[in-house]
């Protein structure tokens, strides 16, 4: 393997989550008689923190407004469980592989920690992880800290790691922190879009992603 460290963003990567965040930031808009925005607006901030999701949304909006969205935001969200059943084919598959290769797997994602635990418990898939980096303890996507911190805790250089993602935050983090990146078609942004920061490959499954990664 080329790579001693793979590290995965979450909702549209790992997970079919997509759909439901952006329900979930409707909702919340609605509570809060804000505009109804256009889905496909919406699934553009998928993959930044939440704060800097908001924020890009609406733009007027003051602090303590930010922080109640929020709050209707994680009420609607976690009032359905992501669980195992929303997993992407093949996910476990690939995840053991790549471990029994004796890559060293992490996460680095928008949703928050608390957000994040829920999920690795709901789906299972925290067995597979070394370490996690969360948006609200870290610095959100593009900016390359997550990462950056994932290399210095793992102890590995840009070289030796590919980060996988379904967004262009995803491909714009990895490019910043000179790390490889691998796209994915079928999270929240179309193929286009990541092609933009020269990834080395943008897969349409999984099973294509482990098939690139382990001949």
């Amino acid at each position: 393997m080329k790579y001693k460290v793979v590290a995965f963003d979450w909702d549209g990567t790992l997970v079919d989550s997509v759909d439901h965040i952006v329900r979930s930031m409707k909702q919340a808009a609605a509570k809060m008689s804000l505009d109804e925005l256009p889905d496909e607006r919406v699934r553009n901030i998928v993959g930044l923190g939440m704060t800097e999701a908001i924020q890009t949304l609406y733009a007027t909006l003051a602090d303590q407004d930010v922080d109640v969205f929020r709050s209707h935001y994680g009420e609607a969200f976690f009032a359905t469980e992501v669980g195992a059943r929303d997993l992407f084919p093949h996910v476990n598959i690939v995840l053991e592989q790549l471990s029994e290769r004796g890559v060293r797997l992490a996460v680095a994602t928008g949703k928050s920690r608390r957000g994040l635990d829920i999920a690795l418990k709901s789906t299972g898939l925290q067995q597979y992880f070394s370490i996690e980096r969360c948006a609200d303890e870290t610095k959100s996507k593009p900016h390359p800290l997550m990462l950056n911190q994932i290399m210095s805790e793992l102890g590995v250089q840009p070289h030796e790691m590919l980060m996988v993602g379904d967004t262009d935050f995803d491909m714009e983090m990895a490019q910043r922190a000179g790390v490889d990146r691998m796209g994915v078609s079928f999270g929240a942004q179309p193929r286009a879009r990541l092609e933009k920061y020269q990834p080395i490959v943008v897969v349409d499954s999984l099973n294509e992603l482990a098939k690139h990664l382990m001949g």
